[in-house]
């Protein structure tokens, strides 16, 4: 893969660099080197869990009041369900 020898060959001049900033770069590129490259052959990531979870615990927080797990874990369905309310708005008639 052209994109592993570029990093290596970075990682390479960035440590005999004597910058200290992208000599520190250049060691997390390397103990990451793996997860990098595996982004770059699949595209894919964990952004979306973590998305969700940080929603997720976003609403833990704010049922911190609650008497019951229960209500916590209904509060957490009727966000995270997918359910849309849309009660109807009352008109004069």
């Amino acid at each position: 893969m052209e994109a592993a020898a570029a990093l290596k060959r970075w990682i390479q001049w960035a440590v005999r660099s004597r910058l200290k900033p992208f000599a520190r770069a250049a060691r997390t590129v390397r103990k990451h080197l793996h997860g990098i490259l595996a982004y770059l052959q699949t595209r894919l990531t964990n952004a979306t869990v973590e998305g969700f979870n940080t929603k997720l615990r976003m609403i833990a927080r704010r049922a911190y009041g609650f008497h019951s797990p229960s209500a916590l874990i209904a509060m957490l369905f009727l966000v995270s369900g997918g359910i849309e309310l849309n009660p109807p708005i009352p008109t004069r008639s």
